[in-house]
């Protein structure tokens, strides 16, 4: 395998910033993925990605979504479950394009922090597009919300996006949708942020030291 090009998804927006500063004054970039299956890892491919961002602890207006033609057919269990079959995906940019256009977004918010719930699966859905086509990519600070739950509720074990929403009162928009998921975890995220702060953690370090994903990722 041989790189083309290096390809830079935010032009490297959070890489000089302080680790004391305050999550509120950070701009995040809340993202979700749908996919033909689980094993992104190898043969499912992104068919949607979402996208909105929480800038001083509120949502804003301005979001993305985008399907993708996965270039494979969409199981019937997954087009029962998000609504989106072929058809939907028929006229639909590639994967690359896709990619594109929602790191576009990030960098046109100025979105400092990518973060997801079990980001680490919509992260690797989106590096194997990526090495699908033999780019290099460096990857921002990406954060979980699963980490910060676990952080104020060690009990809970669950993935369940909706089961979270609900347990912290925020809204839930449509599931199993990608722009939807990354609505529904953008409010849950701003009502973690409340729950921090009255722990005491208030700034990047702490979100950091809190969540597992603390690095920079860098797909060779």
């Amino acid at each position: 395998m041989f790189w083309r090009k290096s390809f830079v998804p935010t032009a490297q927006t959070n890489k000089d910033i302080p680790l004391n500063t305050p999550a509120t004054n950070l701009t995040f970039t809340v993202f979700d993925t749908e996919t033909t299956g689980f094993a992104v890892g190898s043969q499912d491919r992104i068919i949607e990605i979402g996208a909105c961002q929480v800038k001083n602890g509120k949502v804003q207006e301005k979001t993305f979504q985008t399907y993708v033609n996965p270039k494979r057919d969409i199981p019937p269990e997954i087009t029962e479950l998000t609504g989106i079959s072929n058809v939907t995906v028929e006229q639909a940019p590639h994967s690359l394009e896709a990619i594109q256009d929602f790191f576009q977004y990030v960098e046109e918010g100025q979105g400092d922090i990518w973060l997801g719930h079990y980001a680490s699966f919509d992260l690797l859905a989106i590096k194997k597009e990526i090495q699908r086509h033999q780019y290099r990519i460096d990857f921002p600070i990406c954060l979980d919300t699963l980490d910060l739950i676990g952080y104020l509720s060690p009990a809970q074990h669950m993935l369940d996006l909706e089961i979270y929403a609900s347990q912290f009162g925020s809204r839930i928009y449509d599931r199993h949708q990608a722009l939807g998921d990354a609505l529904t975890t953008a409010h849950l995220f701003c009502e973690l942020l409340y729950h921090l702060e009255e722990r005491g953690k208030t700034t990047l370090f702490d979100l950091m030291e809190i969540s597992r994903i603390t690095k920079r990722h860098t797909l060779f």
